[in-house]
This record gives C-alpha cells, structure tokens and sequence, in this order.
C-alpha cells in the first residue's frame, strides 16, 4: 500500500480519518492509529511486522532496564545491546546478501547465496528506535512505560515507510497530549494535496521520461550503449528531477497527515537544488537523516574537535555509512564517499571561493549533483561507466535520435513545471497573494476561493493520472 494508491487515497486513509475524529478521548485516538498503522504495514508484507514490533518490544525492555540502572556502566551495556540488536537485524535484513556476494567473488564462499527480502522502511524505523534509545541513555527522554505508545511512535504509518526520520523527542509529548485545530486539518490537507500532485502528476510523469529514454520494456538496460548522448543527458536531467519530486512528495505527505491528527513531522526538504555548495545541499536534501548522522554518529565521535585529521576520519566515516545506508551495493557506497570527497574540498580548498561567486557556486553545485544522481541510479558499477561514456559519445551512439526528440517535446511544458516545483516559487506567490488579501477585499475574496479551488482540482488530476498511470512506487521505498 502506497500514499499515492486510489485504495490508499479513497479507503484507507478516510476511513483512518473518520474513526480517528469520531474516537472522544486521545488514549482511543492512538489505540486506532496503532491499528491503522500495523494494517498498513502489513499489507504488502504481514510476516515482517513481527520484525518491527520485536525491534521495538526488544527496544523498549532494555531501556526500562536501563532507566531502572543505577550505574553508569550497567546503562551503557543496556544501551550498547539495544542498538547492536537493531544493528544486527538491519545487517541481517540489509547487508548479509551484500557481504556474502563479496566474500563469494573474493574467496569462492559461500557457495549459494541466500535471498533474504528486504523489509520496507527497516534503514528509517531501525534509525528511529536508535535515537529513542540514545535519547533515553542521555537523559533527554524518560523511557516510555508503555509498550503501545513506543509501537505507535515507530510504525506510525505516516513516517515508518520512507521518513522523515523522525526522533522520539519530537512528538513524544504529542503522543500523550495533542489537540488538532482546523488550522492544523486544513493546512495538513493542502500539505497533502500538494505533495499527492508532486507524486502523481509530476514526479510519475518524469518516471516515464527516464524509462522511455534508457528502459527496455522488460525494465532493463541493455541498450545504454546504442542510446544517444541527448538521450543519456534528457534521462540524467529528469531523473534528478524524479529524485526529488518523488522523496519530496512522500515527505510532503507524511508531515500532511501527521498535521491532520495533531502531530508536527520535521521537515526533511528545503529546496535543495537551491543550495551553492555541497555542504549546504546536505543541509537541505534529506534533512532528518544527515541530522541523525550528525548527533548520532559525527559528533560522539569527536566532530572536529580533535584535530584535522580525526575530523577527516570521522567525516570519512559518517559518508561512507550515509551511502551504505542508502542500498547494499557498491554504487551508493561510491555515491557516500563521492561527496565525501567534495565535503573536503570545499572545508580545504574553494569554500570560500565558492561563497564569493553565486552563480558559479550554483553552477557547480547543480553539475556536482547531477553526476552524483548517476551514481545513485546504477546499481551496476559497469552501466555508470557505459552511461558517462555514452554522455560524450564514445559508444560510438549518435549525438540525438528521433525517439528522443519526440519524447522531449511531448514532455517539455510538463519537465518546465517540474523544474518550478523544485523552487519555492509556488510558495511566494502563496505568501503575497495572503498578504495581499490582508489589505485587500477583492484579494481577500480571491484567495479565499483559491483555497478550496487549487486543492480540489489537484486532487483530481492527481487521481486521474493516478488511474492512467502503470508507474507508481516511491523510490525511497527500496531503502
């Protein structure tokens, strides 16, 4: 089950909304979301929610034994087996396949490999019961007496699937004592809304793009080589596009729904391609995960405290995990290490330079990007180099091919959107038309109408091109 499937959208979330606002009391409010949420994550994959409550009964034990600990090293073995046990289960899950595919190309063993599946959104929730747990160990939250409210805040359907990456400090006091107002309903239901349309309309729309440019109709790429330089560069433009849009528009529905029962999601985008340097794109892009690599990794290891070459380890670190994070493969793990690279470029030798120059800063930023998105696409390491090879023509394929062209111009007013929908162009517009009508009777009244007029006709062109559309999983949902 998907935000952006018609059963999801015409079922599921309003009969979750009805018995929600119908329940009188907060303790039967949560008593029906746990229930929605443990359904939801369910649907696909029942055997795998016995994964997450046992993560978080087990998580939930240890801390109660650890808050009850009157020495200091007795909490530090509670909190060393809470995170080595969800560790463990995230490297069985995740990573054993991975490693075991190395040892058998290095050494010969093992001799079969087994398929292990991978369950959806482990990385998010596995990094969510960490922060429950170190936060506890820091004396930042009191351990959760009761087991529901801990299973709730972790499977909370909104976020247990592809974040944001929400830590327990958040929203705990949320759990416990919320009211929703029809400012937070109405605002969670354009927030909604808005990120529905980013999905459905155009992220699914650059979707197709980048599949009629490089996919055969098997999924495959088998034709890298024979594609022309156009072609490879229109599919790499787009699919920076569809990174963001898709993620984004998840992100985007998930902090909707939590404002329509009363709870505050962080925010986990900050139009990020607005950003002039690599440091600051990691500020914007994906804001909830570099956070929890800087308080939970970057900084108990010493930050850049303890000298430049301790700093470089660490950053070397934190990069190398934030790529593997993101898939058991070499591709991501080289992505990680690729802006590792460019981290230290910029702390060493052109981040002053780079906040001189604007335009060029943009420029750089985009093109560094742009590169560091193939990565991320191909998981075969040899498709990369045959797809920068192609980009300049040397798989001997043509600069620009009918096929391409057509496919450009069906799709350019809808690729121009795109590129608007990674501004905040939308938003200021917003904003002064509400300011506007703060002083004006005839904007007063316009903007009045646009409030229900936009929202409603987005949801209808999002749910007819849901129904038109064969493409339609978030690309988070692998991680």
């Amino acid at each position: 089950m998907v935000f952006s499937g018609l059963f999801f959208l015409l079922f599921f979330l309003p009969l979750n909304l009805a018995a929600y606002y119908l329940a009188k009391d907060l303790k039967t409010k949560n008593k029906i979301m746990l229930i929605f949420s443990l359904i939801f994550y369910a649907w696909g994959e029942p055997v795998y929610i016995l994964l997450l409550v046992g993560m978080a009964l087990a998580d939930w034990y240890f801390m109660l034994l650890l808050s009850a600990s009157q020495s200091a090293a007795r909490k530090k073995f509670w909190l060393f087996l809470a995170i080595a046990t969800d560790l463990l289960l995230l490297g069985i899950f995740k990573y054993a396949g991975f490693i075991l595919s190395n040892c058998h190309l290095l050494f010969g063993f093992p001799d079969s490999i087994p398929s292990i599946l991978l369950p959806i959104g482990i990385s998010f929730y596995t990094f969510q019961l960490i922060t429950y747990c170190v936060d506890v160990y820091r004396g930042i939250v009191p351990a959760q007496r009761q087991f529901s409210l801990l299973l709730l805040y972790v499977s909370m359907f909104h976020q247990c699937i592809a974040g944001p990456i929400v830590r327990y400090r958040d929203i705990s006091k949320e759990l416990t004592d919320r009211t929703v107002t029809y400012a937070d309903i109405s605002e969670g239901i354009n927030r909604f809304i808005a990120g529905l349309a980013k999905k459905a309309i155009l992220a699914n729309t650059c979707a197709k793009v980048v599949s009629n440019l490089l996919l055969e109709e098997d999924g495959t790429f088998p034709s890298l080589h024979s594609r022309s330089v156009l072609a490879l560069w229109i599919a790499a433009i787009v699919f920076m596009l569809q990174i963001y849009l898709d993620f984004s528009a998840y992100s985007d529905m998930a902090i909707g729904m939590g404002r329509m029962i009363g709870i505050h999601y962080p925010e986990n985008f900050k139009y990020p391609y607005l950003s002039r340097s690599v440091t600051e794109f990691w500020r914007r892009w994906h804001i909830t995960l570099g956070r929890f690599f800087r308080d939970y990794l970057y900084i108990p290891m010493g930050g850049n405290r303890k000298g430049v070459v301790r700093t470089v380890l660490n950053l070397f670190v934190v990069w190398f995990l934030t790529g593997l994070w993101h898939g058991a493969s070499w591709n991501f793990v080289l992505w990680g290490l690729y802006y590792f690279l460019f981290l230290m470029l910029e702390k060493f030798l052109i981040g002053k330079y780079l906040r001189k120059n604007k335009i060029v800063s943009h420029c750089y930023l985009l093109f560094v990007v742009f590169i560091g998105w193939i990565l991320f696409q191909f998981v075969n390491l040899s498709d990369i180099g045959t797809f920068f090879k192609g980009m300049i023509g040397c798989n001997g394929n043509a600069f620009a091919d009918f096929e391409t062209w057509i496919t450009l111009k069906n799709h350019m007013t809808i690729l121009l959107i795109c590129i608007l929908a990674c501004t905040p162009i939308a938003s200021y517009f917003h904003q002064l038309l509400q300011f506007t009508a703060s002083r004006n009777t005839a904007a007063f009244l316009l903007h009045a109408v646009l409030q229900f007029v936009i929202p409603a006709a987005l949801l209808l062109l999002s749910i007819a091109a849901l129904i038109t559309n064969t493409y339609n999983p978030f690309l988070y949902f692998r991680f």
